[in-house]
């Protein structure tokens, strides 16, 4: 069975030398922009800890995310708003924010790794992994910087629409979420076309993370 740097390992060994991974939080969310990381570890580090971010509590990201970005050899971060996600379609915006991420890195990697699946545009090469998260290390380091920096934005955002609870649901469809939403109808920061958020499509929505 591959451990998680078996790409990364393997990679060097054919001669890439800098490699980045890829990952998004906030696909599914129903409110709130989708955030995406790019990470290039130096190859040398113990990694073990970083695993996908779903998997980890809240206060064990933060403390991974700080040393991410104290460790790193380069990070970025891309984001898409919710207008932007309602008028081009969470697939295309969830591309769109992986491919600044990458673009924004400071060293420009000869490989990218992305979760899940293969990502047009990029100006580098491309490998999409079905579960990355869970079986790169680059990758897992990318989820959890990308889900500790969109944590972050809808904390911040929760104080300015306190009635949906940001703080707690991050902007997903938890019971209570849809209850504020049913009360109170969406605000600014709400996905317009996802379904469940009051008055849109039916064919709205998208499961993610």
């Amino acid at each position: 069975m591959w451990d998680r740097g078996y790409f990364e390992r393997t990679l060097r060994e054919h001669g890439f030398r800098c490699v980045a991974g890829v990952d998004e939080v906030g696909r599914g969310a129903l409110a709130g922009p989708v955030v995406a990381a790019a990470v290039i570890l130096d190859g040398e580090g113990d990694y073990e800890e970083y695993r996908d971010s779903k998997t980890l509590t809240p206060s064990c990201r933060e403390r991974l995310a700080a040393r991410i970005r104290r460790e790193a050899r380069a990070f970025a971060i891309g984001m898409v708003s919710e207008k932007v996600i309602d008028r081009i379609d969470i697939l295309r915006a969830t591309q769109r924010a992986m491919r600044l991420a990458v673009r924004r890195l400071p060293v420009r990697p000869d490989m990218v790794l992305v979760d899940g699946f293969w990502l047009p545009g990029l100006p580098v090469p491309c490998i999409g992994i079905v579960g990355g998260d869970a079986r790169s290390y680059s990758i897992a380091a990318a989820s959890i910087v990308a889900k500790v920096t969109r944590d972050g934005l809808m904390r911040t955002m929760a104080a300015s629409y306190p009635q949906y609870g940001f703080d707690r649901n991050m902007g997903y469809g938890t019971p209570r979420h849809l209850e504020a939403l049913a009360r109170f109808g969406p605000c600014r920061r709400h996905r317009l076309s996802f379904r469940g958020v009051p008055g849109t499509a039916e064919s709205g929505g998208c499961h993610g993370r």
